[in-house]
Formats: structure tokens, sequence, C-alpha cells
């Protein structure tokens, strides 16, 4: 059911949502004091949010004391700002004890993410959600995507549920989201239910899912061009098409076409980029690996092309 505060602070917002990467050292134990410079940054530079110790955050590669002490340093530099959610994933028992050490360390909501391996049916994802919303006073927003996908009666039965405030979607079925949006708001009218594109580079469906009414997205471009991603967002709010297309055709397609050329490549490319940018937050963890230097060098191209119709635009614009 949703409430205050999380879901009313991201009903409307005024950029895109920022999931930072987390830093290790050359020791490969977690860096700190990186992370701290890297939410620092995507905050001043106007996030709406921080999603920390998520997918691009390698939720996967933290241990609980790890994945503690980073949300607790997210919670610290966004000091207010904007709300921070934590990831909790795993089976149910794993994910509520992420959940209360988010809650402990001062998080304002979670994004729960799929169950660890199994293909469950829809009662038992129900049932794990539910339990995972109810284990704290956390908002939680459920990550359609793998092995959680729902359908329309299940989201209805969500969005019902104490404590859930939102979708993420992760699958890219618009057919099914369209059903699902449907399906809420008939059963639950006047319910502000969140719905979020969760889909890696999300700008590349932006103007798909607006279609059907869901605008809140995650931009891992944020994490590293926050330039770009600020001004991509920018121009899909205000209707300026021809900056929006001049990024999709320049930037965000090649981008995405970089991003097919390897597996983990939604963390590690995002996480060779932030590098690129100056801020040294180290590699990602096994099971993942570094992209080669060949696409770090096409990475650097692309993200040169992006900026270089931002200075066009500007420049025609007269800023």
């Amino acid at each position: 059911m949703t409430s205050a505060p999380l879901a009313a602070r991201l009903t409307d917002v005024a950029g895109p949502l920022f999931f930072p990467v987390t830093a290790y050292g050359p020791d490969g134990a977690v860096d700190l004091d990186a992370f701290r410079a890297h939410v620092r940054k995507g905050v001043d530079a106007g996030a709406a949010a921080v999603f920390a110790c998520c997918g691009t955050g390698e939720f996967h590669a933290l241990d609980p004391e790890e994945f503690r002490l980073v949300v607790g340093a997210a919670v610290e530099e966004a000091a207010g700002r904007v709300p921070v959610v934590a990831g909790a994933g795993y089976g149910t028992a794993l994910a509520v004890r992420y959940a209360k050490l988010a809650e402990e360390a001062g998080a304002d909501g979670l994004l729960a993410m799929p169950p660890y391996l199994v293909v469950a049916g829809q009662e038992g994802l129900l049932a794990h959600y539910a339990a995972l919303a109810a284990a704290t006073s956390l908002e939680t927003i459920v990550y359609q995507r793998d092995n959680a996908v729902f359908t329309p009666e299940t989201v209805v039965a969500l969005a019902r549920t104490p404590g859930v405030v939102g979708l993420k979607d992760g699958l890219g079925d618009l057919d099914l989201m369209q059903r699902i949006v449907s399906a809420v708001r008939s059963a639950l009218p006047g319910e502000d239910f969140l719905y979020f594109n969760g889909l890696p580079t999300a700008e590349l469906t932006g103007l798909a899912y607006r279609g059907i009414g869901v605008t809140l997205y995650s931009s891992a471009v944020f994490a590293f061009a926050p330039d770009l991603a600020l001004a991509f967002y920018r121009a899909l709010e205000s209707g300026d098409d021809d900056l929006v297309n001049a990024l999709l055709d320049h930037f965000y397609r090649p981008l995405v076409e970089l991003r097919a050329k390897g597996h983990g490549y939604a963390v590690s490319l995002v996480k060779a980029a932030v590098r690129l940018e100056g801020l040294e937050v180290g590699p990602v963890r096994t099971p993942l690996t570094e992209p080669p230097p060949a696409h770090v060098e096409e990475l650097t191209s692309i993200i040169a092309s992006g900026r270089a119709v931002l200075d066009k635009y500007r420049a025609g614009a007269g800023e």
C-alpha cells in the first residue's frame, strides 16, 4: 500500500534515478572513500534518488557487513537531500536479513530483486515479497526480471500488500506492462502505485515506456556521465525531440550495441566508464570480468560522441 515518505518523494522527481557502482581498492576491499565521492558527485549533479548496492552496485558480490557499510555511506552522503534505496535479494530468509541491515543503515526503502535461482509460481513469489515487505518499516519496490515475472493479477495483489509501493520492470515486455498498469488502475482507482523502467540503458526505451505512463527510470549512464543523462532526461520531459533523437542516435544506441558485446557489461562497462571519467572505483568482482582494451576505447569514443552532440546543441541554443 503506497504511503509516504519514499513513494511520495519518488512520485514527482526532477531527474533520473542514480545507481552508483560499488568502489573497491587495490586490495579488493570496499573503498568507502571512493564510493562516498561517487555518491556525492551524483547527488550534487541532480540525481532524484540513490539506489545503493543494487544491480549496478554488485549486490551479488557483497557480504552482509560490506552491504551495511556501503548503504550507510550512501545514506550519510545523501544527507536527506534525496532518498536512498538499498537492494535486497536471494531467498526469503537472506532477503529479510539484508532488508534489516538496510533499515539499520538508515535507508529509505528497498529494491527487492528476484529470488536466487529458483523459478517459482505466482503464489510463491507473492508470499516471498509479502514476507520481505513485512520484515521492516521500509517501503519496497519489487523488481520484475529474469525468474520473477508477474501476471497482472499478482501485481494487483502486490499493490495491495502493505509496504509494497511500486514495480520496477527489467523485462521489457510492453504488452505485459500495459496490462499490469491497466489492471492495477482498474482494481485500485486512485492508488498511486509507482512504475519504473528498469531495463539496462533505460533511456533507449524511455519513449516507449512513456506511452504507457511509466516515466520513472534508472539511469546507468548517470553513474558516469550525469551531464548526458540529465540533458536527455530534460529533453524527454520537455518534448525536445531533436535532442532526444540526436542522443539516441549518437550515444545511447551505440552504447547499447557495445553493451551487447560482453556478458555482464551492464555492470562492468559502467564501472569502466566511471574510471574513464576520473574516479578510481576499481574493477568488478568475479564472476564478472572487465571489458578488454578495445571495448574501453570504443566506450571512450561513444562518450565523446554524446558530449559532441550536447555541445553542438548548446551552441545552437546560445547557452
